[in-house]
């Protein structure tokens, strides 16, 4: 994965998968802190024009069967090129919001896109 410059490189998501097979069981995502990982858009979610701006996506972790976290971008009907199907890296501080792992304003990096699969 990418490390963004100026940032300290923290255990990422997919390193804790990697340990979670070595200890016999999932770890389950913290629910709060600064996370680094990587997965695959399954949803966006884009607000009616009634309502603040606010744009997510949904995205299922590598290496992490049944696992999401939400990425929340306050201020933005739209991020271009984030759409379902597409690979994210993504870097942000993690908290629970509704049962479910979501960072709010995080740093992202388009990995791969649906056209691009071999």
């Amino acid at each position: 994965m990418t490390r963004w410059s100026g940032a300290p490189r923290s255990p990422t998501l997919a390193d804790q998968g990697q340990a979670s097979h070595a200890a016999g069981g999932p770890i389950p995502l913290p629910r709060r802190g600064r996370v680094a990982g990587s997965g695959f858009v399954e949803r966006v979610t884009i607000l009616p024009r009634s309502v603040a701006p606010q744009f997510s996506a949904t995205l299922a972790l590598h290496g992490r069967s049944e696992t999401y976290v939400r990425l929340v971008w306050t201020g933005q009907r739209r991020i271009a090129g984030i759409e379902p199907g597409v690979d994210l890296a993504f870097e942000g501080m993690v908290s629970e919001v509704d049962g479910t792992a979501t960072i709010h304003n995080p740093r992202y990096e388009i990995v791969g896109r649906p056209e691009e699969s071999p």
